[in-house]
Order: structure tokens, then sequence, then C-alpha cells
């Protein structure tokens, strides 16, 4: 389908409404939901843009919302409300036809089991043979579901009371800057949607990692999230290495194998770039990039300082650039999963609410489980 003569109800017109995430608010979701309507939900990792996964006209109604192209995969989100998931969640997942394991060899629905016990719910995808109910608009007719159990408890009653696999995208225009609090869910959607629940900021604030299994078992981490290649080779009592990584970009018109692997993603508006090393070790030679990229009546610089003094690395950066300059630090405690959860905030609070006209970021050099999913969705983010 292309963006072109849309049914009616891809056109609607909606005074978006922003209500706390109480049981009467969720009780509400529900009722929308269960009419084909899509509502914006605080997940752990960023706020996803839900509806029934089984639905295909309200599947629909989120690549429309989110100007999303309809050749990008989107995940579908489950909860063990079933009384024989603690048992068997493969053989459930499997009786409601959200994904065939049927040519999956024994490694493999192992390997596939212990994933499941160890990291749901939580922030790890998993991409499957799909059943038969999932709709080829959720998986852009790719023969794979990309599946995952979330842990915030909004996310999980809103599953568990429509009784319905939610779809759920993040909840921002695509290609833009991930939200991870409701007033940004607003800032991207208003008018676009008719609910937004408020569940406070989300506690991990990237995207979920994503992992295919292959009918062999063969492993591919196809984006970095909060649960680590080594957190999954250490379930798996696996060496690191055994896990391979595909995070480049399809070629144009083909659907990737994952949401987030689009060269260009979580992009702000104003033009961005990562320094050449952190502003404390940048040499006055290094200005003559600067100024290949900063156009020549730029006046004024963002910078996201990942650990340490903002201020500090703000006056440093202006005496090299002969700019002004907002800073802002993602962790002034060197806590790594405190910058992952500040990353998107900062980012969009410098291009939305600074005057800021180029922005930058310090290189990502922290070395934690969290930093590959940390560069990753800078360097996505970088202008091209």
């Amino acid at each position: 389908m292309n963006n072109e003569n849309q049914p009616d109800f891809l056109n609607p017109s909606y005074e978006t409404e922003v209500r706390t995430a109480d049981r009467a608010s969720v009780d509400y979701a529900v009722g929308l939901l269960l009419q084909g309507e899509p509502v914006a939900m605080p997940t752990e990792t960023v706020y996803g843009l839900a509806a029934d996964a089984l639905n295909q006209e309200a599947v629909l109604k989120i690549f429309h919302a989110k100007k999303r192209p309809y050749n990008d995969p989107l995940i579908v989100h489950v909860a063990g409300n079933d009384s024989r998931w603690s048992i068997d969640p493969l053989d459930c997942l499997s009786k409601r036809d959200l994904v065939n394991l049927d040519h999956f060899d024994t490694c493999a629905q192992n390997r596939v089991r212990e994933l499941v016990r160890v990291f749901w719910p939580g922030p790890l995808t998993l991409v499957l043979p799909r059943g038969k109910a999932i709709p080829d608009c959720v998986t852009a007719d790719l023969p794979t579901v990309a599946i995952r159990m979330p842990r915030h408890p909004v996310a999980k009653m809103l599953i568990t009371m429509t009784g319905k696999p939610l779809a759920a995208p993040s909840a921002n225009r695509f290609g833009r800057i991930s939200p991870t609090s409701a007033q940004d869910v607003v800032a991207e959607l208003s008018g676009r949607i008719r609910l937004i629940l408020d569940g406070g900021p989300c506690e991990v604030g990237l995207e979920s990692t994503v992992l295919s299994v292959s009918a062999e078992g063969n492993l591919n981490l196809l984006r970095p999230g909060a649960v680590s290649v080594m957190a999954i080779a250490r379930a798996l009592q696996l060496p690191d290495n055994v896990i391979q990584e595909n995070r480049l970009a399809p070629p144009p018109d083909t659907a990737p194998m994952s949401p987030g692997m689009s060269d260009s993603h979580y992009a702000p508006g104003k033009p961005f770039h990562i320094l050449p090393a952190p502003v404390a070790e940048l040499l006055d030679a290094d200005t003559a990039w600067l100024k290949t990229v900063c156009p020549e009546d730029t006046k004024r610089l963002g910078l996201l300082v990942f650990f340490g003094d903002a201020e500090a690395a703000g006056r440093r950066f202006a005496q090299l650039t002969g700019k002004a300059v907002q800073a802002v630090a993602l962790s002034q405690t060197a806590n790594a999963e405190e910058a992952a959860r500040a990353l998107f905030r900062e980012m969009r609070r410098l291009d939305d609410q600074s005057t800021a006209q180029v922005l930058f970021a310090e290189p990502c050099r922290v070395d934690d489980p969290l930093a590959p999913a940390i560069r990753d969705r800078l360097g996505r983010a970088v202008t091209r």
C-alpha cells in the first residue's frame, strides 16, 4: 500500500487526550484498543504506539500516525497470562498461531525457551518464524515476526485485559528521536492519535535488543539494546563470538528483518554530528572539521557530554569553535544506565527547546554492556 488514495479510516482527525495511567484510564484505553484505535502506552524501553496486532485496520493506523513506511516491520508484544505459560511458553505462542516453530530443531527450541525464561518480561525481542494469525502488514510480508514480552505494568495490563497481542513501535514520527515520556509523544503525535497513557519516564530509555534465532539455533543480533550480547551468551552458556551481528541497513525497497535498522533513525530535526574525540581531548586542528559541518552563520551549538562537568566541556567547546554552546551531561556520575536513560531525553531537549542550530555529541567510549546500544543510536542519528 502506498500513502496515496488511502481509505477513510486512515484519515481521522483527533483531539489527543493525555491521561495518567490509572485503572480508569487503562480501562478506557482497553476499550479503544478493542475498537481498533491505536493508543500510546509506556513500556520499560520507550513509549510505544499500540494496536491490536491481529487487526489489520488497527495496525495500518499505526503506520499512518507515524508516517512509517509499510516495509518496516513491527514488534508484537505479548503477556504470559496463560496458565500454561510457565510450563511451555513456546507452546502457548504456537497454539495462538503467533509463531511457527515446526521446523526448529531441539537446540533452537531449547535456546528460545532459555532466552524467554531468563529475559522475559523485559527488553529482549526475538525474531522467529511467524504464525498464520499475524497479518502481513505487521511483518512487512517477511516470513518472521519480532516478538517480546514487556515488563512495564501498564503495557502488561493492556495486553492482558484486551486478550490481544499488541503491535507497538515507538510512539513518534518515523525516523525521529524516540519518546521516553508522555510529553514526548504529545510533541510527536498530537492530533494523530486519540489517547496517550502517561506512565512516567521510561526505565531503560533505549529500544529493546533484537535477536533472531534460526531453525538450527544460530543467533544473530539485529539491534543492540539493554540486554547485551554478553548477557545473552552467558544465559545460554555460549562464548560471545557465537552470536553474529548483522546491523547493516537493507538495500532500498527491501524490508529490514527488524525495526531500527535504517541508516538514518532516532534523528533530531537539527543537524547532528559525533565529535572525533571527547571535548577534553579535542585539538585546535579539529576545528577545521567543525567548520565543515557548521554553516558560516551558525551562532549557537548544542553539545551532549557523556560523563562529567557539562559546563566545563561547554566552555572548552566554545573556545575551540568560537560559538556559544549549550551543553548537557547524560550522567555526572559516570553511570552508563543513567546515560542511556537520558540520551533521547536530552537529545530531544537540545533539538526542541534550545536555540542551538547544530548539535554535537561526544563519542561513546565507555566500557559497559550498554555502550553498543548507545553507539548504535548515536550513529544512526547522525546527519547524512
